[in-house]
């Protein structure tokens, strides 16, 4: 059993509630602490610990950042938590919880100085740093020991010291093997904490947790489980894999490696994407409606292999015309939930498509795309579509193929009549 201790940051084999250099008792005990290196990183309450920061009369008081009566919270002290207060909460509701908060109008570039601070720090210790959003990002620290001399844990550690000393806010460390149990981490101990989890720890400290307990189950999917019988993760634990990936598709799979703290998700320092799309402009200005459908399939068909080979799903998708006259014509529509596939793509655009292109109007390009960006965890369970997880597994199994024997291993009826079309 190993020891770090946050304040002093003395590493140890001592199994106890102590630092036995310092004497005091702001000790991790982990047998595993020294092996792992991926990290979360969450800044605790963030607007309202800057604002608490800078006016230190708030200090003690609950304190909530959002708009007017009318408006919403952007976030929370946590003693405005302990009322009931939450963020994206109508802020008549939060201040019937908690009328004795204080409400203080959100201030973005007080805000933006602190994260970019927050970030510099993070740089300093590895290059590997994946921002999830101002607050908060992951890091992996695998290999830093011989730069800094130190594990990554008592790296992290320090981390902490110096945000809270030189920035004025407080931070909650996770610390694993991988992205998903180290953001599970960083929740059990909050705020100003730092938790570890050992590969070997997680079925035990997932096994009780309800459903929605793992990062990416919301509460449609995790209402779909409740009504098969999968209450707690433990559940989740004990099925039965293909009955799983049979009665949920690939879903089922992310499930169940989830439900064992698996995640092969590396951590990403590539600047982030805001958009996926693809686009043609044609030789002859055209206006038939069927060929231009024929078109969009093959672009749906181009933009979904770029998302998935960038591991990326959007909820937003947008049709892109350009008529003869030069004229720009874009059409949105966003999802209920977020996809990748060509034939989500292809179903949702050419509705747009079809009240553009009438056959009166000459069109010199076309181009579909996807944004409001997220990382691909699972194809999605649309309660109202059952045909989705079937869709999404033969695109999958078409991909697979495609990618092992070539592009013309599996092709749809369609595809063939452009590509036909084309020769």
């Amino acid at each position: 059993m190993y020891t770090l201790c946050r304040d002093c940051f003395h590493l140890s084999e001592d199994d106890g509630d102590f630092c036995n250099r310092c004497g005091r008792h702001r000790v991790i005990r982990n047998r595993y602490i020294t092996t792992l290196g991926i990290a979360h990183l969450d800044c605790d309450a963030f607007f309202a610990a800057i604002e608490k920061r800078d006016d230190p009369s708030l200090k003690d008081r609950p304190v909530i950042v959002g708009g007017g009566k009318r408006g919403v919270v952007s976030t929370c002290c946590y003693i405005a938590r302990l009322y009931g207060v939450r963020s994206a909460m109508p802020m008549f509701k939060a201040l019937k919880a908690c009328p004795d908060a204080v409400v203080v109008k959100p201030n973005g570039e007080k805000y933006r100085v602190a994260a970019q601070q927050v970030r510099e720090k993070m740089e300093a210790l590895t290059p590997l740093i994946q921002p999830v959003s101002v607050d908060e990002a992951y890091l992996d620290l695998t290999g830093t020991e011989t730069l800094h001399k130190a594990s990554p844990a008592v790296s992290l550690a320090r981390l902490a010291a110096e945000i809270e000393r030189d920035i004025g806010i407080t931070v909650s460390i996770g610390l694993s093997v991988n992205k998903f149990l180290a953001k599970t981490a960083s929740e059990l101990d909050k705020p100003r904490g730092f938790a570890v989890i050992g590969s070997d720890e997680a079925d035990a400290l997932l096994a009780p947790q309800p459903i929605d307990f793992i990062h990416g189950v919301g509460p449609k999917l995790a209402h779909k489980l409740t009504m098969d019988g999968l209450e707690t993760i433990e559940d989740l634990q004990k099925a039965d894999l293909k009955h799983l990936i049979g009665k949920y598709g690939e879903t089922g799979l992310w499930l169940k490696n989830r439900a064992h703290g698996i995640d092969n998700r590396p951590v990403r320092n590539d600047e982030e994407r805001k958009s996926v799309s693809s686009e043609t402009t044609f030789n002859d200005n055209m206006s038939d409606p069927a060929w231009l459908e024929d078109q969009l399939w093959r672009l749906c068909v181009k933009t979904a292999d770029r998302a998935k080979a960038t591991g990326l799903v959007g909820n937003v998708i947008t049709l892109k015309l350009k008529t003869a006259e030069f004229r720009t014509v874009t059409r949105r529509v966003s999802l209920s939930e977020p996809t990748q596939l060509a034939q989500t793509l292809f179903r949702n655009a050419k509705v747009l498509l079809a009240k553009e292109a009438t056959g009166r109007t000459r069109f010199r390009l076309i181009g579909i795309g996807i944004s409001d960006l997220s990382e691909h965890r699972f194809d999605s369970v649309d309660l109202l579509d059952p045909l989705v997880a079937k869709r999404a597994a033969a695109e999958r199994a078409s991909d697979i193929a495609r990618k092992k024997f070539g592009a013309n291993a599996v092709i749809t009826g369609r595809s063939a009549r452009v590509k036909n079309a084309s020769s």
